[in-house]
């Protein structure tokens, strides 16, 4: 894997980048659906490349847990066994392990735990999220961290850091040993402390990462916390790696972040939202089983090139949420998938142009006229 960034914004810290692959290039900044347990939910992989996706992301905890890692070794892989054949970037269990809390305890050596699905006790250590890992054979894989909620008191956010600084080394001494083909990144982590976000970024650097994540952010913190420690954490991180912020988020996000200088994301927000009938458009985000788009003749978003604003009216796609007809989790997710991808597109383009500072009083203007 190899990282160029090709354009630096002359307005702001935003850049054009291009990974290189194996099995493609990813031209960054970059939103990367989540297929938690190897799908997208409601998509086939046909599906994800007319909406422009060029890298996905799996989940291992999910993944490890069912089918597991003997038949994904027996069908040649995670790629092979969904038919995936662009890019694929994996997490590490650490945000689960978080958001699972109650089943998880974290220890010196890694993460015991219960199994959600049967209550079987399991142990990740960093060298395990590797292992499993390269059995998923992912493009990019993500070392273990430790993943911090909002609030968190300094000592804990310290704690933390601290582990995930020694897991990432144990992580990275492992995936060197084994010679595994996939790349590692590291986690920078921190909480909400500036102090403790350079730490960790300096400590991390001190490991040859091939790219590098900002983690424990979107975790219940207010936004303009969020922004303020990626803008602060953002620059710290070496300037020829990719930069990647875990798990955001909102359009709104997306925009900030990418001037901010990040160059990856990922968040289940456009699909799940997608499922639960609320659809992001130019012109502001519409809850499509309102009872004002019962006649409604209009595609979801008149600008939109995706094959749901081509082909069905608000007024269907209504009816179909309504009454729980399947299609209607499709096409929904087709369309917010596509507006994301279609977004990111459009940065880099504004990126390329030096018209990111126009684009973006554009994308506010267009978003606040409503639907």
């Amino acid at each position: 894997m190899t990282f160029t960034v090709i354009k630096k914004s002359d307005q702001n810290r935003a850049r054009m980048g291009i990974i290189d692959t194996p099995r493609g290039r990813i031209e960054t900044p970059i939103f990367m659906p989540v297929g938690t347990v190897g799908s997208v939910k409601a998509l086939t992989s046909d599906d994800l490349k007319h909406c422009g996706a060029q890298i996905i992301l799996g989940n291992t905890y999910h993944l490890y847990l069912r089918p597991g890692c003997e038949v994904l070794s027996h069908m040649g892989g995670l790629h092979e066994f969904i038919r995936w054949d662009r890019p694929m970037l994996t997490d590490s269990g650490g945000f689960q392990f978080f958001s699972l809390a109650k089943l998880a305890k974290f220890t010196e050596d890694g993460v015991a735990f219960q199994s959600h699905i049967d209550g079987s006790r399991h142990f990740f250590s960093p060298e395990k999220a590797v292992e499993i890992q390269t059995i998923l054979g992912s493009d990019i894989m993500m070392s273990l961290d430790w993943c911090m909620g909002y609030p968190a008191t300094v000592d804990q956010a310290e704690t933390a850091l601290e582990k995930t600084t020694a897991w990432a080394q144990k992580g990275y001494d492992y995936w060197q040993a084994q010679g595994a083909p996939n790349k590692l990144f590291g986690i920078v982590q921190g909480g909400m402390f500036k102090d403790l976000r350079t730490r960790s970024a300096d400590q991390l650097m001190q490991i040859d990462f091939p790219g590098f994540a900002i983690g424990g952010l979107s975790v219940g913190e207010p936004t303009d916390l969020m922004y303020e420690m990626a803008d602060h954490t953002l620059p710290l991180l070496p300037a020829d790696k990719p930069r990647y912020i875990m798990g955001v988020g909102t359009p709104e996000n997306l925009v900030e972040l990418t001037a901010m200088g990040c160059d990856m994301f990922d968040c289940v927000m456009p699909s799940r939202n997608a499922r639960n009938g609320k659809l992001f458009t130019s012109r502001g985000d519409i809850n499509i089983p309102n009872a004002r788009f019962k006649f409604d003749i209009r595609p979801i978003d008149e600008t939109c090139a995706c094959y749901t604003c081509r082909n069905y009216t608000r007024a269907y796609l209504r009816h179909l949420y309504k009454s729980r007809e399947l299609l209607a989790y499709r096409l929904n997710t087709i369309h917010n998938l596509y507006y994301y991808l279609d977004l990111m597109a459009k940065m880099r383009q504004a990126i390329s142009a030096d018209t990111f500072d126009a684009f973006k009083r554009q994308f506010y203007d267009t978003r606040a006229a409503g639907t």
